[in-house]
């Protein structure tokens, strides 16, 4: 599938709509200089080709009370088709898993997880994690400081 060609415009509605999600049409048309109308449409159009995919509110994990990351490192057992389908199936049940990543090296899949504090971690260890068939080894790290977190990247044209 080839990717769509986006303008100057285009990038700065893009550039807007990542700063602000919930920014109205006419704002928004305002920022980057152009009528409410075809704002409305190029919007509309980067959302048809896939550009845009969602809208989303950023949660704010301490008022909610899962103040930790952890990052854990996982490796499977196997890597055939029911272990890698088990696995993904079991993460996306767990609330409080936020990003789950197959990735290339020693381990097979690196998770985000949300806790609330080592007890909370520990918590979700024993009673979720090691309950999913398949997982060999596990290696995790709390997250001390979050020093950057966008959503995207738009490369320059």
């Amino acid at each position: 599938m080839s990717q769509p060609r986006l303008d100057q415009i285009d990038r700065r509605i893009l550039h807007e709509l990542g700063k602000d999600g919930r920014i109205s049409n006419a704002q928004l048309a305002q920022r980057i200089g152009l009528s409410p109308s075809p704002c409305w449409q190029r919007v509309r159009r980067l959302e048809q080709q896939g550009v845009i995919t969602n809208y989303c509110a950023i949660l704010d994990q301490v008022k909610l009370g899962a103040a930790e990351i952890v990052m854990i490192e996982i490796v499977l057992e196997r890597h055939d088709d029911e272990t890698l389908e088990t696995f993904g199936n079991r993460m996306q049940k767990m609330p409080e898993v936020l990003e789950v990543h197959l990735t290339t090296g020693e381990y097979d899949y690196l998770i985000k997880v949300a806790v609330d504090g080592t007890r909370g971690y520990e918590e979700f260890l024993r009673r979720k994690l090691y309950h999913v068939p398949g997982i060999r080894h596990s290696r995790s790290s709390f997250v001390l400081r979050t020093l950057k977190d966008v959503q995207a990247y738009l490369p320059e044209d």
